[in-house]
């Protein structure tokens, strides 16, 4: 790997040893500057599971992807910075109450004095990991998280702003390869039931909030204030990809 053309795509400069700290800087500065998308799935262009593929996506050609190429790739980066870290899967929650199956979704275990939860391709999530083996809430601006045990598997649970509490995904700690994920890779790109067949969607953390591109509707939330409207036409939707996340989707 290039590890600076990638440090350089996070606009990250700071300590590279494998430290608690380095991880929360490098985890926030994925956030800030890689998107998370699927902009390929309508296009019908494949999505690579593969260390090259993804890096000559994400930082060399600057663009984002979903949960298998952000935190595959991440998972890459921190290896070559000597981070002890592991995929695994998880079932995200439904919008009918129940999880997913098994590799709907990959996030991280980051090992260093303590254990820490890492999942930079989750959209509108956590900004910096949270520790694994805590139990009670994790505060992270106005939201806060928890990870509830249930059997064999480990409960992402989310505050909302309005003090609710929701959980986001369940998982267990057995270790995974990328190639894991490819079945499931492969259903999210082709399935009429998968969301992200659904939809286009956009988005990457701000300092100050977030910004989303869903369809033909704009949306940008600034110190909890969420304002949305409606692109006129497909020329104004390919500037304001350009403009909030830096994409082209005509390079090759």
């Amino acid at each position: 790997m290039d590890v600076n053309a990638y440090l350089d795509r996070i606009n990250y400069t700071g300590s590279l040893a494998p430290s608690a700290e380095t991880l929360c800087g490098l985890h926030m500065a994925h956030l800030m500057s890689v998107p998370f998308e699927n902009l390929d799935i309508p296009l019908r262009r494949p999505i690579v599971l593969a260390e090259a593929a993804l890096f000559n996506k994400i930082v060399e050609r600057r663009r984002g992807g979903f949960c298998y190429e952000l935190n595959g790739l991440f998972a890459w980066l921190l290896r070559e910075l000597g981070f002890n870290v592991q995929m695994l899967s998880a079932g995200v929650m439904s919008r009918d109450g129940q999880f997913g199956p098994e590799f709907d979704h990959m996030t991280l275990l980051v090992t260093l004095e303590q254990r820490w939860l890492a999942d930079v391709g989750f959209g509108d999530s956590f900004r910096e990991p949270i520790l694994l083996d805590e139990r009670r809430e994790q505060p992270q601006d106005e939201r806060a998280y928890r990870l509830d045990a249930d059997g064999s598997h480990l409960i992402l649970m989310q505050r909302e702003r309005d003090g609710h509490w929701e959980a986001q995904y369940r998982f267990t700690l057995q270790p995974r390869q990328l190639a894991d994920y490819q079945e499931m890779c492969l259903y999210q790109q082709t399935s009429p039931q998968s969301s992200f067949t659904q939809r286009r969607i956009c988005t990457r953390a701000t300092p100050d909030g977030r910004i989303t591109l869903s369809d033909m509707r704009l949306i940008t939330t600034v110190n909890g204030t969420r304002t949305e409207r409606t692109l006129a036409d497909s020329a104004e939707y390919t500037r304001m990809l350009q403009e909030n996340f830096g994409i082209d989707l005509n390079l090759p």
